[in-house]
This record gives C-alpha cells, structure tokens and sequence, in this order.
C-alpha cells in the first residue's frame, strides 16, 4: 500500500516548494484535483518530505454537517461545491495569510469514519512556513471560491488517469461502508459530475502536476 512515507516527489514539487520556502515568509500552497486523485495523499507526502516547515490544513473540514445536507436536501450530493461552507473555508485562508506571530489559528478536520467534521482540529503555528490546502474547488470562478486566488501564493492541479481515479474512489467507498454497487452508483451520480466541473478549472492552475 502506498503511504505519504513511501512516496518520492516529483521534481516539479520539490523545486516550487523549495522555492516557496526560501522567501522565509508565510506561503500558502493550493491543491486542487478531481476526486480520488491522490490530492490528501500528495499533501501529506509534501508534510513528511519537508518536515516542520510545512503544515496540510484541508478544504474537507469544511464540509456542511450532514443534518444540515439533509434539512437542505443536498445529503444525496455530499462533495458537490454548495455542500461546503465556501466562504467560512476561504475566510480560514485569510485568517492563515495574515496570521500574527503570538496567535494559533484552529481549522477543523474532516474525519471519514464518522463522515462529519471535527472543529478545531487542526491548530496551525505561526511559524509555520507552509501550509498546504488541498481540496476540489480551489480552482472553481464562482464566488467565493474564487476568491481564494486573493491569498494562495500557488495552486496545482492534479492530473491522473481516470482509471486509476475511478478504482481508488471504489476503493474508498467500500473502505468506509458502502457496498460495491452503493459505491458505483455513487461515483456516477455525485463523484462523476464534481469531477467534470472541477477538471474545467485545470487552465487556471499555476502549474499541472502528473501524479500516480
């Protein structure tokens, strides 16, 4: 099984980190990817290689609780960019660009087990040099997504085959609960469709990285 730890980055990684890095000021790094593109993956691998330097704080925190998807009658949608509290996740970017050197900002973290967001989970330094975010809709031009371009100093996109993004998402759906064919429907009704209009944002990304 391939973990953060096993992985070597490519090069165009290390250089535009190493590059992010060398101002010696606080950078702020997007992944943005379709679903099951290794983008968590990819984020963590950045935090082992780097160390101290680099802290991931994901967009996933920021997913609407399920009691409120099903009062707005999106839980058949989860993942989709209205089921995200956009603009409380792109207010955390701004809080973290301006951070001040005495103050721990607290971000929540997604946990899968439980399908719910944890508050508070993620206590970011401020000597941290670099976060990573990582989510779907980095690149997205609606409001206030868009807004993020105003405090990421880079955003990547993540290119993968679709073969290999399709078994990794089955893989994930079974992993957590879900039949083979829950899995399978799910993909094609919500995973499916996020992903077209993610990709459509691959042009605004500041570099592609190919990632398997």
């Amino acid at each position: 099984m391939t973990t953060p730890h096993t992985i070597t980055l490519p090069a165009v990684c290390q250089q535009r980190i190493a590059s992010l890095l060398a101002s010696g000021k606080r950078k702020i790094l997007g992944i943005a990817a379709t679903p099951g593109a290794g983008k968590s993956t990819l984020a963590q691998a950045i935090a082992v290689h780097f160390g101290e330097a680099v802290q991931v704080v994901p967009m996933d925190g920021f997913h609407l609780a399920n009691s409120e998807l099903h009062r707005l009658g999106r839980r058949q949608r989860k993942g989709a960019p209205d089921t995200f509290d956009a603009a409380g996740y792109v207010n955390l970017m701004r809080r973290i660009h301006t951070q001040s050197a005495d103050e721990v900002v607290y971000a929540p973290e997604y946990r899968r087990e439980v399908e719910e967001a944890i508050a508070g989970a993620i206590a970011v330094q401020p000597q941290t040099r670099l976060i990573v975010t990582e989510g779907n809709y980095l690149l997205l031009d609606a409001s206030p997504w868009c807004q993020l371009r105003e405090v990421l100093d880079e955003i990547w996109y993540l290119e993968v085959a679709d073969d290999l993004r399709y078994t990794r998402l089955l893989a994930r759906h079974i992993q957590f609960g879900k039949s083979e064919q829950q899995a399978r429907d799910w993909i094609a009704s919500t995973d499916e469709p996020n992903a077209v209009h993610i990709a459509a944002g691959r042009a605004r990304a500041d570099v592609c990285v190919p990632w398997c």
